[in-house]
């Protein structure tokens, strides 16, 4: 079979090799990818030969899943899929598999590091030391105690909520399933309205759907309390951008850390949210660090080998 790499994976040549050695042992073809492939047509040259192919989160388009004509299995180095055009997918027949848990540990901290930096305003005090400045009037506040309402739980909310009840957080929880995990932490499962109007912090982490696009909607946002913060490490559509940063804007709420949006950063000059007081902004890298990556590569290729053993994982 060729199995063929259509994006890095943020790890060395030598380690994707070293754990594609299998597939090469067993006389499979391994096409590796160092740089980001650009155009569509590229893609398809890549892809045409392909049994297998690898992504993470750049989008895979239906043109070029019909392009690969032999095209069996796509293993994402990724936990979504709404990148993937699963339609198209389903009607091939092609089995696509995820790579989820490689990012539990990374954007959890990364969602409690956007907490804290939100309390404690971190981003504007490194500006102030640096303009020869000294403590502002900002108001300061600690994480315990707080209010802290998880859309979404589960393994990144569920981990979530560990490490914010160790600070001595209250925990509500919304999911459209309950989870027995979730209420042994301490969450309390609430409507959406409910965990809006009572969190100090909403954080988001939904999968991204059809039924879940601006979760945290408009009039959702009007509902949080003054001094409330929103945090999305998880999918940028999960939030109405525009009405957060009317918000913030408008001092309607207090602040936001955002990690990801309705695009893949660079975001436009024109985002609402680059022009919106009170928010700290990162490139979507919540999931970005060096031991998340070599785990994900591993669940890339135990995908692969789990489907062509005949007993696949992770299959969404």
């Amino acid at each position: 079979m060729k199995i063929v790499m259509l994006e890095p994976l943020g790890v060395s040549e030598e380690k994707v090799m070293k754990m594609a050695k299998p597939f090469l042992d067993a006389g499979h073809e391994f096409v590796y990818c160092g740089k980001p492939v650009g155009s569509e047509e590229e893609k398809k040259e890549l892809a045409r030969e392909a049994d297998v192919l690898i992504i993470a989160n750049s989008p895979l388009s239906a043109d070029v899943i019909d392009a690969a004509r032999n095209l069996k299995m796509i293993s994402v180095g990724f936990t979504g899929v709404d990148h993937v055009d699963m339609e198209t997918c389903r009607k091939r027949g092609v089995v696509v598999c995820n790579a989820q848990g490689y990012a539990t540990d990374a954007t959890a901290e990364m969602t409690l590091t956007m907490m804290l930096a939100c309390l404690r305003n971190v981003v504007p005090y490194d500006g102030i030391v640096r303009e020869g400045g000294r403590l502002q009037g900002f108001s300061h506040n600690t994480l315990k105690g707080k209010n802290v309402g998880i859309v979404g739980t589960g393994a990144i909310g569920r981990r979530v909520a560990e490490l914010v009840k160790a600070f001595g957080c209250n925990l509500l929880g919304y999911d459209v399933a309950k989870s027995p995990e979730a209420m042994e932490l301490g969450v309390t499962y609430a409507e959406l309205d409910e965990l809006f109007a009572k969190s100090d912090i909403v954080t988001m982490h939904a999968p991204l759907l059809e039924s879940t696009r601006k979760l945290a909607s408009r009039e959702r946002i009007a509902l949080m309390k003054k001094t409330a913060i929103l945090i999305n490490c998880a999918r940028g559509p999960l939030v109405d951008s525009e009405a957060l940063a009317e918000a913030l804007n408008e001092g309607r709420i207090a602040k936001a850390g955002i990690d990801v949006y309705e695009m893949e950063p660079p975001i436009p000059a024109d985002h609402p949210l680059l022009h919106a007081k009170n928010v700290i902004l990162t490139p979507h890298v919540a999931f970005y660090t060096e031991e998340s990556l070599a785990l994900r590569v591993g669940i890339v290729c135990d995908n692969i080998s789990a489907w062509m053993a005949g007993h696949p994982i992770n299959v969404k």
